[in-house]
């Protein structure tokens, strides 16, 4: 949506390139990154770990090497990486990036880290690995449909937001709950916001029908098990230090090969069970996405990446620059 002028902002350009899993973002970015002089930071919570390259669909070596992505491979699968340690380690490279004259192109599909990106991070309590395993067991037991409803008893606006498909998630909320005895929600409020420092394009790459997004996702999935997906989850299964709880091992596809693996489902059913999972995440993206104010949505009916390119060259090139201009933090 146009807004109005603002080229008297100084703060440095930065684009934001959102959209559901498998909706081509990957490809459009790097067209984007040919054309203009950016630089990409992935925003995807799977490509952070190092040896999950197939099922995280992670550009090949010779796409990386010809076009640089930051934050990726950065981690070990037997860590934990967050949201905070996302925001700082994208500021840190988004810095390094402008430093030298061009512009971060962040691109990916993890929905919370766009939010953390943009409006920061509220302080809340470190993990508690006991607490994690007893609140792991008790999701074992009971479910992930009373694990959702027991949050809805102790902090209702975070179960409004958190799917009662994303166990993970839910147990971080309870697992906050009770370490401070203050829901979530109300210490994410408690923080004043923290607005991003540059001036941002916010663009979402998505194919207006949603059964074209199904249809990709099962197409992709298969390529993936073509690859060697299964290898490739085998290979981390035999690591002793790699539990079925850790989030590296919780990302979709991972968790459900793993399942397979473990003689906890046939082919069949780990197939069927990974892309309903991936469904939903899509889903779940698609939800955050429409409630992302000021994006210009790129859908597969007109030509994307000229489409694309002309919104980049209004915002980096011409005066009076319309939404590109708008603040990253969106209030």
């Amino acid at each position: 949506m146009e807004q109005g002028a603002h080229s008297t902002d100084a703060r440095p350009p930065a684009i934001l390139l959102m959209g559901p899993t498998a909706s081509g973002k990957t490809d459009l970015a790097l067209r984007l990154a040919e054309q203009f002089p950016c630089d990409i930071v992935s925003v995807d919570s799977a490509l952070v770990y190092r040896g999950m390259d197939i099922g995280t669909a992670k550009p090949p070596p010779d796409i990386l090497a010809r076009v640089p992505h930051r934050l990726i491979d950065i981690c070990d699968p037997s860590e934990t990486y967050s949201a905070a340690r996302f925001r700082e380690d994208a500021l840190t490279a988004m810095s390094e990036i402008t430093a030298r004259g061009r512009v971060p192109l962040l691109v990916g599909g993890t929905m919370l880290y766009f939010r953390a990106l943009q409006r920061g991070l509220s302080t809340l309590p470190e993990s508690d690995p006991a607490l994690r395993t007893r609140l792991a067991e008790r999701l074992r037991r009971d479910g992930a449909e009373a694990m959702h409803r027991w949050l809805a008893d102790v902090d209702p606006a975070s179960a409004a937001r958190i799917h009662r498909n994303d166990p993970q998630r839910v147990s971080r909320a309870l697992e906050v709950f009770l370490i401070s005895g203050e829901p979530m929600s109300r210490l994410w409020r408690a923080d004043a916001e923290q607005a991003l420092p540059y001036r941002v394009l916010k663009l979402v790459r998505s194919p207006r029908e949603r059964t074209v997004l199904h249809a990709r996702i099962a197409a992709r999935f298969d390529a993936m098990l073509a690859e060697g997906f299964e290898a490739e989850v085998r290979a981390l299964w035999r690591r002793a230090d790699l539990s079925p709880e850790l989030p590296a091992m919780r990302c979709v596809g991972y968790r459900q090969m793993l399942q397979y693996l473990r003689g906890e489902y046939s082919f069949a059913d780990m197939t069927e069970r990974a892309l309903a999972a991936t469904r939903q995440l899509a889903k779940r993206q698609f939800t955050w996405l429409r409630a992302e104010p000021r994006c210009l949505w790129i859908y597969d009916d007109s030509d994307t990446v000229a489409t694309s390119a002309r919104a980049v060259e209004r915002f980096l090139f011409a005066q009076g620059s319309a939404s590109a201009t708008n603040s990253g933090a969106d209030h």
